[in-house]
Order: C-alpha cells, then structure tokens, then sequence
C-alpha cells in the first residue's frame, strides 16, 4: 500500500508485466557493486563527527588509496541481511526503520478497516453535489494531505470508481477524475512533510532529523497544491464548456457507456461511500493527532524509531477501540497492515545492502571523492538542481521513494557537505524529484493503475500533463536553488 515501495514491491503484480521488481532491481544492483569492488580503487576519508548533522562525516582534502577489498559471491549473499543489521556496519543498519514501517502498516490496516477515511472523502464527494467543479480543489486537498502524511498512493485505486462517474455526470471527462486524485496524491508525496516512506528514511539514510528544512517542503507543497489545482480545474471548465477540447474527446461516448453504465436512480453509481459515523470523525480526529504528536516527538522529545513505533501501536489500539473492531479483526486489520508494507521493509534492506558493498569494499569514498570533484567548482544552486536530475533519472529505474532513498541518500547526501549546502536540501531534491517522475512513471503501478481504470490511454495522459510537468519542473528547481543560494532549507 501507499506507494512507498513503487509498483514492483505488489503482493500481486501483473503478469503482463515484463519490468523486474524492485527487488530484483536493487538486488542485481548489489551484484554490479560487488563487480565495481574488483574495478574501482579502494580509498578513503578521515572522518570527524559532524555537530550539525549529529555524523562523522569525511574531511576534504584526506582522501588517500588503501589495500583493495573485492567482495565476493558470498559477500553479495550476506549484504541484505547485513543491510538490516550488521554490528560491525552500524551506519547500513535498517532493522530500526523496517520494524517502524511495519508497525505503521498495522496503524494504517486498522484505520483502514474502519472505512474512515473512504469515508471522510466520500462525505466531501457528496457535499459537493451540483457544484462539482468546486470537488477539484476539496479533493485534490484531501488526497495531498494522505500523500504528504503517510504517503499515499496505492489506497487511491479505491476512488476512481466513485469519483468518475460523479465527474462525467458534471460534464467533464475521465482525465479529470484521473487528475483529481493521481495529481492530488502524487503532489502531497512531492511535497511529503512527514511521509515515513520517503522524508523520514530519507532523513534517516542521510543522518539528519527529518523536521529540518520542512518549511522547504510545506512550501513546496503548498505552493505545488496551488498550481496543480489551478491546472486541473482550468482544464475542466474548459472540457465543461467545449467536451472537443477534451484529450480524450474521440472516447467520450465510450466512456461515459463503460463508467456510467451501473448508475442507479441515486446518481451515485450505486458505488457511493456511506456518511461518516461519530466513531469515524474520531477515528479521523485521532489519525491526525498521532502525526502531529510523532512531528513534536521527533523535534523536541528526541523520539526516533522505536517510540515513533510504540505511537502508532498505541493509536492502532486506539483506532481499533473507538472503531470496535473487537480484538479477532484489530490484530487482523494490524497483521494485514503490516503484510502489506512487508515488501517496503524488505526493499530498505535490499538497497541498504548495496551500502554494505560499497563500504565492505571500501569504494564509497572513492566515488565520494570522484563526485566532490565533479561537483566542487559548481555554484550552491548548481549542485541542487544537479542533484535533482540524478534523482529524476534515478526515478524511472527505482520508482519506490523508500528504496531509491536508502539508495541515493548515503552517496548523495555527504556530497552536500563538500558543497556547502545543507542534506536536508539533498533530501528534498529527492522526494521532490521522484514525486514528479512518479505522476508519469510507467513502471509506477498507480499511474498505470488509474488509467487502466479510467480508460485513458497511457500517450493521452502525457498529452495532458506535460504542460504541469514543465511547470513544477521549473517551480521546483526555482525554489531549491533560491534555498541553496541563501543557503537554507528551512530547517525546523
């Protein structure tokens, strides 16, 4: 669920499909390293801890060639395993940040069992009736808020069969009801503040906290909100006023046969979500107030992984109580929530893995010291957007935030230092980069996912969306290289 392993970590993945998974991806990664360990030269850093960062991190100007280290066939076998835990590799270990994730699966599958949030959005669909336009901006907010919180991608599959047919009944077209709910998540992962999957092990692999530079990331997505909202709903009005302007305008009878075809005499589709119970409004008040109380823990309570776990116990609890679940489906709802988010923890190992290689075979340094090199005559501003490239093109080979963070972040990250820029900037050009490439990605699940559904071809939605994506391209970069100029990312 929710995105944070990319389409290839499913429980169920097409068999269509012929792109490897994210797993086979990272693992084959591992064996290339190893390979690099017989090529590259070993080398390495002094290193001092870093104050601000609360790391030791490498010294410019110490780099020097050591004894060679190549890792071996048996070494690519143990570095997963070493990736989650490894006493004599305490910077690669993963095992704090996978238990957390699966305890926030437990969280999220209890608070799922309870219908509260399909319907919290269902009771804002249906508050809207006979002024549809005014749906866009509300649940495009709604779907943000899930995104930027806990990362919410997948769950939105769910919505496309209640929200289409209200959107063609309106007089606009199925890439609206695709936009609403792809954009509006995907922006809220883009400008994640609190997304565990993406801002937090991100943070995590970069050895910072991940309250600092969260105004960057809220004016991010704040400002990402505004222009994505104002697109869409233009883009309606104009489909409203003239259906010829739609891109999908040659299926437009087509589509209104297949997504309009079950209406009942409601005008809900029969598929309407049922009003929002007391327990639920609780239920939704007490999901909120949990990320808010894991934001004040973290950034003035010294919480980290393990009380951040015991939280989101403690609220599934909770949820489970108020919801009444009884106890048989509250630890199902609980054991089914971490399930699924099994693969996100299997994949931090994974990529974490590719670490262990890199450090066992003493190499890391070398293509450390290889970038600052690169990268040391550049301005502050250059090097973000620098790095906000590597992120974007990263991005189609591993679409999952959590995976391609534990997978940039400790290469990336230490090169801010030799920059003079901050590794809160190099984390939010990560989240921001793979957001964006994630709105189109097609090795991204939901992307393919919600057009399948929508019945909007895959070169129809690129007609659509190339004139956001530009937009945001250059809304990004502007303010990631206004943060590196001035020389701040908002650090909390």
């Amino acid at each position: 669920m929710t995105g944070k392993a990319g389409p290839t970590d499913s429980t169920e993945p097409d068999p269509r499909s012929r792109f490897p998974t994210a797993y086979t991806i990272l693992f084959l990664l591992i064996i290339f390293v190893a390979a690099l360990t017989w090529i590259i030269p070993a080398g390495q850093y002094d290193r001092v801890l870093n104050a601000d960062v609360g790391c030791e991190v490498a010294v410019p100007g110490t780099f020097r060639g050591v004894e060679a280290t190549p890792q071996r066939p048996a070494d690519v076998l143990l570095a997963p395993i070493a990736g989650f835990y490894d006493p004599d590799s305490y910077k690669a270990n993963a095992i704090d940040v996978a238990l957390f994730v699966l305890f926030l699966g437990g969280f999220l599958g209890v608070v799922n069992a309870t219908g509260s949030i399909d319907a919290g959005i269902g009771a804002a669909m249906r508050s809207m009736a006979g002024h549809e336009i005014w749906m866009i901006p509300i649940l495009m907010t709604l779907f943000a808020l899930g995104g930027t919180t806990y990362g919410m991608a997948e769950e939105t599959l769910a919505f496309y069969a209640v929200l289409l047919p209200v959107v063609l009944r309106a007089g606009c077209d199925a890439v609206t009801g695709v936009a609403v709910i792809l954009i509006g998540a995907g922006i809220g992962v883009l400008g994640s503040t609190i997304n565990p999957f993406a801002t937090i092990i991100a943070s995590n692999a970069a050895s910072i906290a991940f309250t600092v530079g969260m105004a960057l990331r809220l004016g991010l997505l704040i400002g990402g909100l505004a222009i994505c909202i104002a697109y869409v709903t233009l883009y309606a009005r104009r489909v409203k006023a003239d259906n010829a302007r739609s891109v999908v305008s040659g299926q437009w009878a087509a589509h209104r046969r297949h997504l309009l075809e079950d209406d009942d005499e409601d005008g809900d589709g029969g598929r309407a979500l049922r009003g929002l119970t007391g327990a639920q409004k609780t239920i939704l008040v007490v999901f909120a107030a949990t990320f808010a109380v894991m934001i004040w823990g973290v950034s003035s309570q010294g919480w980290w992984m393990a009380r951040m776990g015991a939280l989101f116990l403690a609220a599934a609890i909770a949820v489970g109580l108020i919801g009444r679940l009884g106890e048989k489906r509250l630890t199902d709802a609980f054991v089914h929530g971490a399930r699924d988010l099994l693969g996100v923890a299997l994949v931090i190992g994974l990529a974490r893995g590719i670490v262990v290689i890199m450090e066992n075979g003493l190499i890391a340094d070398t293509i450390l010291n290889a970038s600052a090199q690169i990268l040391g005559d550049v301005s502050d501003a250059a090097f973000i957007v620098t790095i906000f490239a590597i992120e974007a093109g990263m991005s189609f080979l591993v679409p999952s935030s959590s995976g391609l963070a534990v997978l940039t972040m400790p290469i990336l990250a230490p090169l801010a230092d030799f920059a003079g820029v901050g590794r809160d900037l190099v984390v939010t050009a990560y989240q921001s980069a793979n957001g964006l490439v994630n709105l189109v990605n097609p090795t991204f699940a939901v992307v393919i996912g919600g057009l399948t559904i929508g019945r909007v071809p895959y070169d129809r939605w690129i007609v659509f969306i190339w004139p956001l994506l530009a937009i945001l391209t250059g809304f990004i970069i502007g303010a990631l290289g206004l943060a590196a100029w001035f020389g701040t990312g908002g650090a909390a």
